[in-house]
């Protein structure tokens, strides 16, 4: 039977009320009815998979708060861009076992910042067990949608993230293809390598509404591939048989020309159907800093705008999943019947 509704992918279990990744954002996410939930990895020095959205954490962690630590801050380019910070890689696991959680835009979400400092980093390892339990608890299949994070980069470090992953889903039970397994990166040249690997799942090439993915500037240089090119329609049959689908940022469906107001289903969703790729889009935030110009109401960035009205346009996109950080609201929108 075809699906009456998207699916709702707690991204990051549920940041809007909780600081990503942690062990409470996905008991809230799966407790919300989330279908599915994504967790970022990037690795330690030794090798371990850790769930954090980027492998710089003095945004999402209280590492600077830690003065054993202060002499590991440094300055890295990630991916062309030049960062200042605290990265996984210089760390053991056992060394971020001891760093706690905290919420990333505490301006715009107060409320979760008050759960900062109580819960520990996860393992990818231990997430999904989580989410094992959590589908026997609540007796129905959630998913997980596996972001894989700057892999070329990892893989220049000597930490290829290809064989570190196989061996956690081996370890956790996640190989047979009887769990749902979504791999995603914006990096096409991993997920090709994790397929090759017999890795089972269904496999989303990431799309930024603007720039170039990482590797294929490493391989090709100036003659990479945009983003953009891979969105029209000559792009998207070079992944048909490479990759299952996309994942795009939301403005790439509402606004398709780039600029002016919102315009609703654009070509894109259609073009991927038409040559059997799914689309996602990410990520559907009801606060008016996220919401397109006319979605936004009165009271700020923080406040929330008439993000259904934004949402309802993404539903009528015919996209097969969202991302959204509150998983209630997007449930409530995303699942709602539709009214002939």
């Amino acid at each position: 039977m075809p699906r009456r509704h998207p699916l709702v992918i707690g991204h990051r279990g549920a940041p809007g009320y909780r600081p990503e990744h942690s062990r409470s954002s996905y008991a809230l996410a799966f407790a919300m009815g989330v279908d599915a939930v994504e967790p970022d990895v990037v690795a330690t020095r030794d090798g371990v998979l850790v769930v954090r959205h980027e492998n710089e954490i003095s945004g999402t962690t209280d590492v600077a708060d830690h003065p054993e630590f202060a002499d590991r801050r440094t300055v890295k380019t990630v991916d062309g861009e030049r960062l200042d910070g605290w990265f996984t890689e210089d760390f053991t696991w056992d060394e971020l076992a001891t760093l706690r959680t905290r919420e990333r835009i505490p301006d715009l979400r107060p409320a979760s910042a008050t759960f900062d400092g109580a819960e520990p980093i996860l393992r990818l390892d231990e997430l999904l067990e989580l989410v094992r339990a959590a589908s026997a608890e609540h007796g129905r299949e959630i998913g997980v949608v596996l972001e894989i994070k700057h892999a070329t980069y990892f893989e220049r470090l000597g930490l290829d993230l290809v064989p570190l992953i196989e061996r956690d889903l081996a370890t956790a039970g996640w190989l047979d293809g009887s769990l749902p397994l979504i791999v995603e990166a914006f990096e096409e040249t991993v997920l090709r390598r994790l397929r090759a690997r017999g890795v089972p799942g269904t496999y989303i090439h990431l799309l930024e509404a603007r720039g170039t993915a990482f590797d294929l500037l490493v391989r090709d240089g100036a003659a990479a591939r945009s983003y953009a090119q891979t969105a029209t329609p000559a792009g998207l049959d070079e992944l048909v048989g490479v990759v299952d689908g996309i994942s795009v940022d939301k403005r790439m469906i509402l606004r398709p020309d780039g600029a002016g107001r919102a315009t609703g289903p654009g070509g894109l969703v259609a073009d991927a159907h038409d040559r059997g790729l799914e689309v996602f889009t990410w990520t559907c935030r009801p606060e008016n800093a996220f919401l397109v110009p006319e979605f936004r109401g009165a009271g700020g960035r923080a406040a929330f705008g008439d993000y259904a009205a934004e949402w309802e346009l993404v539903r009528a996109s015919g996209v097969d999943g969202v991302f959204v950080d509150h998983p209630d609201l997007g449930a409530d929108v995303f699942r709602a019947p539709v009214v002939s």
